[in-house]
């Protein structure tokens, strides 16, 4: 073998981002109406709840982006969008925006948008920690490289117990002999220090392990850096794929490289 061990990545490599965050935002905004009465007029409308997805997911992407350019760290990043969704979906109601409704909308006072913004957090939390919609091919991908020997660790930026729930929850904690996630591991990827930590915890040397992730900043660049060789998964079509060592556009196709 090639390569001893292979570090991958969690979300858009093995669990399928989008679905799994809508379904954590479904049931964040549910106990967000079970909780403030003032949140009742948000959860009847099913077109509504999809822009305020929208909303979220927009605003979680860009925060999370600025991250991979050091902007901020994904601790804050996870603090910073919970904040400034509420903050903005506060702003729609105020200004009365959704016309189809004709109750009246009052403005929330500052200290009301406070505990709805720390409900929907903890919430989300919770409920993305049980999330585990998987990418195709996965299971079968992670379990076939686990028979062929290699030494497989999941390497993701996020909070370590969510992450490693997650992937119980979809049956593959046991295929992996460590996670190094970055809110364990003490820095985010593509910080060269994460690969080194994560290097030093398995005991390999960068030229044995492969980097496996969607991400050309913080898995490709990243891993690149420490001196690990690269497998860039292009999820969508036309995606840049220098310098990558190797590209696929299915998990599966990583079997061919290993």
């Amino acid at each position: 073998m090639r390569y001893k061990a292979i570090f991958i990545d969690i979300d858009d490599t093995i669990l399928d981002y989008i679905p799994c965050c809508r379904e954590a935002f479904d049931a964040a905004m549910s106990k967000l109406n079970d909780t403030m009465s003032v949140a009742q007029p948000l959860n009847d409308d099913a077109s509504l709840n999809d822009e305020l997805f929208e909303l979220f997911f927009g605003i979680s992407g860009r925060l999370f982006s600025e991250a991979k350019h050091g902007l901020h760290t994904v601790a804050e990043v996870m603090e910073l969008y919970p904040r400034e969704f509420i903050e903005r979906m506060n702003e729609i109601r105020s200004k009365g925006v959704k016309e189809r409704r004709s109750e009246e909308v009052k403005e929330l006072r500052s200290e009301e948008v406070e505990a709805m913004t720390d409900v929907f957090k903890h919430a989300f939390r919770a409920a993305w920690g049980q999330t585990h919609t998987l990418v195709p091919g996965a299971k079968e991908t992670l379990k076939a490289l686990h028979d062929k020997g290699y030494r497989l660790f999941a390497a993701s930026n996020s909070f370590g117990h969510l992450q490693r729930s997650r992937l119980s929850h979809a049956g593959l904690l046991d295929l992996f002999e460590d996670t190094y996630i970055s809110m364990d591991i003490g820095f985010d990827k593509p910080d060269i220090r994460f690969y080194e930590i994560a290097l030093n915890r398995c005991g390999l040397s960068a030229g044995e392990v492969l980097m496996v992730g969607d991400s050309m900043t913080t898995d490709i660049l990243g891993a690149q850096k420490a001196g690990l060789d690269t497998c860039f998964f292009a999820r969508t079509e036309g995606a840049p794929t220098e310098p990558a060592n190797y590209t696929i556009h299915r998990l599966e196709e990583l079997l061919m490289y290993v």
